[in-house]
């Protein structure tokens, strides 16, 4: 009892921290979105790597290299979450974090797509009814904007399909984290050099800001451990509904703090999906419950669980 009451308190902190850097990005304005996405890679990767080694894990460096699906795999989750990161840097900074929060709150039910046509998962039908909710109400959000939600789309596309290959590499988040960033390091660190060489870098534009950039890594890495911590204590079923105070902080900040406008017909629409994750999560919840108590029961009987 008490490992998952700190396994919660553990989750619900990553969650809101990842929430709260809505706040953050814009405090390094006006270095635009590339540039913020360049540092928070190569600070991610120096702060990895600094923590792998004071745990001295560093031997699976060099067996990983022998293991080119895996390294393949990485590879391309490094390129995705790197395209959500710069997406939702971008979304923060110009005024849409109502419309990011949409799309960390369709995420789940995008995954759960990608579950069904690429692993071959089932759904409920109260799943499906939350799915079918939830893709009613960004049908709605398009026509009432006159476009689609692109960016809404585009972070749970892009996190969604980050998810799928980090599922099928199976690495401890550490050393995932670090060959992600690594791949991307590179480019990212050629195009900060670049800027500084032309002069248009915002990094020595002043202390309070340089120590902010270099801060990227720690605000990247510290909700993934409390993650981390949180996963390994917290069953699933509360984990996936802690998942949701993520867009809920982003909605918060994005309509009450920023002031971002949305429609009654947007509320609506929002309603729409905020029906169809409850669907979604209640069936889940549901649905693991009695897959517990049939495991408790086969092991306090000695026997399988009915089938029902």
């Amino acid at each position: 009892m008490r490992h998952a009451r700190t396994g919660v308190l553990a989750g619900t902190a990553a969650y809101f921290l990842w929430g709260l850097l809505t706040l953050y990005w814009p405090l390094l304005e006006p270095a635009p979105a590339l540039e913020i996405l360049a540092h928070r890679i190569v600070w991610s990767l120096v702060f990895v790597a600094v923590v792998l080694a004071t745990m001295r894990d560093l031997r699976w460096v060099r067996a990983i290299r022998r293991q080119p699906r895996t390294l393949a795999l990485l590879a391309g989750a490094g390129i995705f979450v790197g395209a959500n990161w710069g997406l939702y840097i971008w979304a923060v900074n110009n005024g849409r974090v109502i419309e990011a929060a949409l799309g960390y709150y369709i995420n789940p039910l995008f995954t759960a797509l990608l579950g069904l046509a690429v692993l071959r998962e089932r759904m409920a039908i109260a799943q499906w009814v939350g799915v079918t909710l939830a893709a009613g109400g960004v049908v709605w959000l398009g026509i009432d904007a006159g476009r689609p939600p692109w960016v809404a789309i585009g972070l749970a596309a892009t996190f969604g399909i980050y998810g799928l290959f980090r599922k099928w590499a199976a690495m401890p988040s550490w050393r995932a984290l670090a060959v992600e960033t690594a791949t991307l390091a590179v480019p990212a660190a050629g195009y900060l050099a670049f800027l500084s060489a032309t002069g248009q870098s915002h990094l020595g534009s002043g202390p309070v800001r340089s120590v902010l950039f270099v801060s990227t890594g720690l605000v990247t890495a510290l909700p993934l451990v409390l993650f981390g911590f949180a996963a390994v204590r917290t069953p699933l079923t509360v984990l996936g509904m802690l998942q949701f105070l993520l867009p809920t902080t982003q909605f918060v900040i994005g309509y009450f703090g920023l002031h971002e406008p949305i429609s009654a017909v947007g509320l609506g629409a929002y309603g729409l999906v905020w029906a169809g994750a409850a669907f979604f999560l209640a069936s889940y919840a549901w649905r693991r419950t009695r897959a517990e108590d049939g495991h408790a029961w086969e092991r306090a009987d000695g026997r399988e669980p009915a089938r029902r």
